[in-house]
């Protein structure tokens, strides 16, 4: 029996469906990449933004549509909000919060399964046995919900209130992947510079996620060390001062600033200006030598004017981001957004991401210029025809002919051409 993930959304549902894969593995199930060729579907949902949904309803109405010929079960799990399960429920054979993955198996039970041992004793999700999906890149969660609310976010809905993984138990699935050949270690949460906040208390400094980063550090092998997603009003100067001193952490860091306008940040919720930002950027490169920034920005949000969108133009000048991840604002009923007028058309709102586009694939075409005829080391991830692929450290794709046995593999490329997307070269 084989089951197929349909995966929406962050690196966090990348890290939970390894923990689902391995619990159905332990009962005899198998893994496909084929959508076709799966008996159990499973559906990780993102309830960020309103796009991923829809996607999900496209899916399971085809999916349903299938039924009628072959047997299949349909599971969903992720981030969704109430109003989501509610709508989807009847679509939908399992719907279930992925911190209760220990009861699983009774839920399948009744659909496919005649007679299975059950996992016990309950733990924590998190703590779950795995099934690596990536050989290379290991996406490990330390933290899991958000204190933040921004106001067009739902994950303090879905995920909760943010909970900090043991120290013990990261540090043990981490030696764990390494020993399944890890050379990419992410450490994932939310707000991943939060670990191990004690609500209530001024935040002034990282020192526990610091002292993580350092045990990580102290881990023999020879591998990367990432971490995703930060929050600028969380990103202190002990933190940044701290990455150049681990030497295992490469000169990277994605920063997302949503917004470049001051009202439109307070209307966020996002807790820092356009003028903190920009300082803790320039700090940031001043501190961290030959560092690659890249960010998150929405258009579009509520009250957006054209004023409030040029001065985000004006943010994205100046901090000459290696890459953004921009997206067009939609509603999530239930966010504290959802109450404010969607007042931007979708004409306008692609319009400002057409332009947005621009800017980032300029600086990011200066900013790889500089790379041209280096050396630099790249983890290989993957293949297609003649060429193989793969990210440096910095996390900037690769092109370059090689063989296929590389995949999972450090190797030396010799860069030879620069775009704005990614990089091509020679191996050395």
């Amino acid at each position: 029996m084989k089951y197929y993930f349909f995966i929406l959304g962050c690196q966090m549902n990348t890290a939970d469906a390894e923990r689902i894969a391995a619990l159905l593995d332990s009962f005899g199930f198998d893994q496909t990449k084929k959508e076709k060729e799966a008996d159990i579907i499973i559906t990780l949902a993102c309830s960020v933004r309103q796009k991923p949904i829809d996607r999900i309803y496209g899916k399971i109405n085809k999916w349903n549509k299938e039924k009628k010929k072959r047997k299949i079960l349909t599971i969903l799990t992720g981030c969704l909000l109430t109003q989501d399960k509610k709508k989807l429920k009847n679509k939908f054979d399992i719907i279930f919060h992925i911190e209760n993955l220990s009861k699983l198996p009774h839920l399948i039970k009744p659909f496919l399964l005649s007679r299975f041992n059950i996992p016990a004793p309950k733990i924590d999700y998190l703590d779950f046995p795995i099934k690596p999906i990536s050989k290379a890149t290991a996406y490990i969660p330390i933290m899991t919900g958000c204190n933040n609310h921004c106001t067009y976010c739902v994950v303090p809905f879905t995920r909760g209130p943010e909970r900090s993984r043991k120290k013990e138990n990261i540090i043990k699935e981490i030696k764990y992947r390494l020993k399944k050949g890890a050379k990419d270690i992410v450490l994932v949460g939310q707000n991943v510079n939060s670990f191990n906040h004690k609500k209530g208390k001024v935040y002034t400094d990282n020192k526990p996620f610091i002292n993580l980063l350092k045990e990580v550090n102290k881990i023999k092998g020879d591998f990367w060390l990432h971490f995703i997603s930060n929050h600028p009003k969380d990103m202190t100067p002990d933190l940044i001062r701290a990455i150049t001193k681990i030497k295992k952490i490469p000169p990277y860091l994605h920063l997302p600033f949503q917004s470049g306008d001051n009202q439109i940040l307070k209307k966020m919720n996002r807790h820092y200006t356009k003028e903190e930002y920009l300082k803790l950027v320039d700090f940031i490169k001043k501190t961290i030598p030959q560092v690659a920034i890249t960010t998150d920005i929405i258009v579009g949000f509520p009250g957006e004017t054209k004023q409030a969108f040029q001065n985000t133009v004006k943010v994205v000048k100046k901090s000459q981001f290696d890459m953004a991840y921009i997206s067009q604002y939609s509603e999530r009923s239930g966010t504290a957004a959802a109450k404010l007028k969607d007042n931007i058309s979708k004409k306008e709102k692609k319009k400002r991401e057409q332009r947005l586009t621009k800017l980032i694939e300029k600086s990011s075409l200066k900013n790889n210029k500089k790379l041209s005829g280096q050396k630099l080391k790249v983890l290989v991830s993957g293949q297609k025809g003649d060429y193989t692929f793969g990210r440096t450290n910095t996390w900037k794709v690769v092109k370059f002919k090689g063989k296929k046995n590389l995949i999972g593999k450090f190797v030396y490329v010799k860069i030879t051409q620069a775009k704005p997307w990614k990089l091509e070269g020679k191996i050395k």
